[in-house]
């Protein structure tokens, strides 16, 4: 049994420099990197992009809503065509990164509040999905059983279910708000048993107590805090214990 664990990556901006991604790219298969949007600029892109690849983790762009200042967290008021010229732009500018370093742009998985609207959203899906295929047909992360894989399928995309180590769930297989109390998951064991159910049952407990069925292509740990490397070390350990390799999803 193998699995894609994938980090978001090259977040800071300029001057600022926000997780410790040098570290975590020694344990995950695959990074989402940002493109402009809600993080990153270009040397942070170049720089995150020469690091995967020398370390050959696949390379994905992270596009996100125009937003710096709220890290592209706030939900904002976009039309279907913004969606897909937000994507195309930003997914543009990481492939030819990755093309000067001499790798290839893999997946794109987009970021935020643009990914959580898109789950639910089947118009501004099917955008996003047709700008992955217009700038090549590269894999499209997306939520566990959400719009956002269907519109994947519709376009001829390979789609990949992503499932969230440190993140609740609710009963219709969202999300859980990060303003809501719990939404982050910040104990290590409970994050464990999530990872545990998700991958080697197919399911997961919600904030309300339920069990959903989930399928689990990729585990995504977040880069963006002071832990992230001993806690994605822990996942990665978990899962070789559990027999479980550690391996980037390919078309």
């Amino acid at each position: 049994m193998a699995i894609d664990l994938n980090c978001d990556m090259g977040e800071g901006f300029g001057v600022y420099n926000k997780g410790r991604d040098r570290e975590v790219l020694d344990h995950v298969t695959s990074a989402n990197i940002a493109c402009g949007f809600h993080a990153g600029d270009s040397r942070l892109m170049k720089e995150t992009v020469r690091m995967a690849a020398e370390r050959n983790v696949a390379v994905g762009a992270h596009p996100g809503l125009p937003d710096l200042a709220g890290f592209g967290r706030r939900k904002m008021d976009i039309t279907p065509e913004d969606a897909y010229d937000f994507v195309l732009y930003q997914t543009g500018a990481l492939q030819a990164f990755a093309e000067a370093e001499g790798t290839r742009l893999q997946h794109v998985k987009p970021h935020g509040a643009l990914y959580n609207t898109a789950a639910k959203d089947a118009e501004l899906a099917q955008a996003i999905a047709e700008a992955v295929r217009d700038a090549g047909g590269m894999m499209l992360y997306g939520l566990a059983g959400s719009e956002l894989l269907k519109a994947g399928k519709n376009a001829g995309l390979t789609v990949v279910s992503e499932v969230f180590a440190d993140r609740l769930y609710q009963h219709d297989g969202t999300l859980t708000p990060r303003k809501e109390k719990g939404a982050v998951i910040t104990d290590r064991d409970q994050a464990l048993e999530q990872v545990r159910d998700m991958v080697l049952h197919q399911r997961v407990r919600t904030g309300e107590g339920t069990t959903i069925d989930i399928q689990a292509d990729s585990v995504c740990v977040h880069g963006d805090n002071s832990e992230a490397v001993d806690f994605t070390r822990s996942i990665r350990k978990f899962l070789e214990d559990n027999d479980i390799s550690m391996k980037a999803p390919d078309v």
